[in-house]
């Protein structure tokens, strides 16, 4: 697409060499003819004026406008009355034909892929206010490189809101502003690694692919632990010598059940006995349907429990922010690796964040998203009960996924490929198993970017594929 220059003289690279026997508007003539053919000018693509272009090239007007005259009459360039000089649409070779497109895949009735929140009700109107409010207030001497540790404004924001919300032990002098839940999760085992930890325990099923590879990428080895209805199986734990582990206790990635509180202090007496650490993913903490939010499991030990909290699920994706609330001990080292990735998150987009938080506006756009899973849990629970009654559905009580368990005699991978070809997108829980499951075939059924509609359109057409 050619560069539209709202009445400004573009920038052109051209350079000439009085020393050279060849004259300065052969040279001139050349380099255009050459960065034309090369594709460096593109078709429609303004030319500087023959003014503008003789002034930067210290050669007379007169010069640079022969030259023009010469390049139309070859058919490079091409003039119209009171318009600029732009390269002609026969200037360039004609592109040999593209090979044919595959033909595009067709529309879904429903995609029932989970980890994404509903990415049309983004508060767009309230994140502008903040940008404009965060630009608005923001000192000068905010616009240099920030503090790799966060804006102190949002630090201090996510700690009492982390306080408030998730009844964590949140101090903002150990709170770490970063890029996601990826580079949170990369920063935190990284400072392990430094801290001589080497073994990473996850929760099977879990996130074994991207898990795996974190640990790799920070010279650790990764192993699974079973979860059961109460959460992750500490004596299992024990038994592979880790000293670290990654949980999601307040909704369990992705089979959704609660750790179970005499589970979360057998998890910090672990952690507290071998010198461990424990990763807390708390991803989607804020939907919960059947009860009051329950408690960070931070918030019980701060000295052995990293937090990982984003926005990505209450928000969007998009937006790349998230946070740590750190140990004593790891504050330094996280700190460090985040300067040394990319010297801190974009500060506008971080003071943005606070002032959203802080002005009240992110608590009403979560009261609002709360009602509008609830409904869309709830078109998936008479949806299954009318189509495929025989279907059990668990991991309800919070977010915005749940775990279909399907009859014998169906495995994962019929039942996704037939109902791709009516048109709906299922995924089935081997994904999130280290190895081949013992437990039957599941379906992790995402509800939040799909409509009410959509949903009920969706189990209809795949009912029978489900049930027993």
């Amino acid at each position: 697409m050619p560069l539209e220059w709202s009445g400004l003289s573009p920038e052109l690279l051209l350079t000439l060499d009085r020393g050279s026997g060849e004259g300065l508007r052969a040279q001139l003539e050349r380099q255009l003819r050459d960065a034309i053919r090369a594709g460096r000018l593109e078709v429609g693509e303004r030319l500087p004026s023959s003014r503008e272009l003789a002034r930067r090239m210290g050669v007379s007007r007169g010069l640079v406008q022969d030259c023009y005259a010469q390049l139309r009459a070859e058919g490079y360039l091409a003039t119209r009355v009171g318009a600029a000089t732009t390269v002609a649409a026969r200037a360039c070779p004609r592109p040999a034909a593209p090979a044919p497109a595959p033909p595009p895949a067709p529309r879904l009735i429903a995609d029932f892929r989970s980890g994404v929140p509903d990415l049309g009700s983004f508060p767009l109107a309230d994140w502008l206010w903040a940008m404009r409010e965060a630009a608005r207030a923001l000192p000068t001497e905010a616009l240099d490189y920030g503090e790799p540790q966060g804006a102190p404004v949002l630090r201090e924001v996510i700690a009492g809101y982390q306080r408030r919300v998730r009844a964590a032990a949140a101090d903002p002098e150990r709170t770490v502003v970063c890029s996601g839940y990826g580079q949170g999760l990369g920063l935190v085992l990284r400072a392990l690694a430094a801290h001589g930890i080497r073994t990473l325990a996850y929760e099977d099923p879990g996130s074994p692919g991207a898990t795996s590879l974190a640990a790799a990428h920070a010279g650790m080895t990764a192993v699974p632990v079973p979860v059961d209805e109460d959460g992750i199986d500490v004596r299992a734990l024990e038994a592979t010598g880790a000293r670290a582990v990654l949980v999601t206790p307040a909704h369990q990635w992705p089979t959704g059940v609660v750790m179970a509180a005499e589970r979360r202090r057998a998890l910090i007496a672990w952690a507290q006995r071998h010198d461990a650490f424990v990763i807390e993913d708390d991803y989607d903490a804020e939907f919960r349907y059947d009860r009051e939010p329950v408690g960070s499991l931070q918030g019980l030990a701060a000295d052995r429990v990293v937090a990982i909290g984003t926005v990505s699920k209450s928000l969007a994706p998009a937006l790349r922010l998230g946070w740590l609330l750190c140990p004593p001990a790891l504050v330094a080292s996280v700190v460090a690796f985040k300067g040394a990735d990319d010297r801190g998150s974009p500060t506008l987009d971080q003071v943005a964040l606070a002032r959203l938080i802080a002005s009240g506006r992110y608590d009403r756009h979560l009261r609002r998203m709360r009602t509008v899973y609830a409904d869309r849990r709830a078109t998936l629970v008479e949806a299954l009960a009318a189509h495929a009654p025989g279907v059990q559905l668990t991991g309800l009580a919070a977010g915005f996924h749940a775990v279909a368990h399907l009859g014998a005699g169906r495995t994962e991978e019929q039942v996704v490929a037939a109902a791709r070809a009516r048109r709906v997108g299922l995924y089935g829980m081997a994904a999130n198993r280290s190895s081949p499951g013992t437990d039957g075939a599941r379906l992790v059924l995402g509800f939040g970017n799909v409509s009410e509609r959509a949903v009920a359109k969706g189990i209809a057409a795949v009912g029978d594929l489900l049930a027993d």
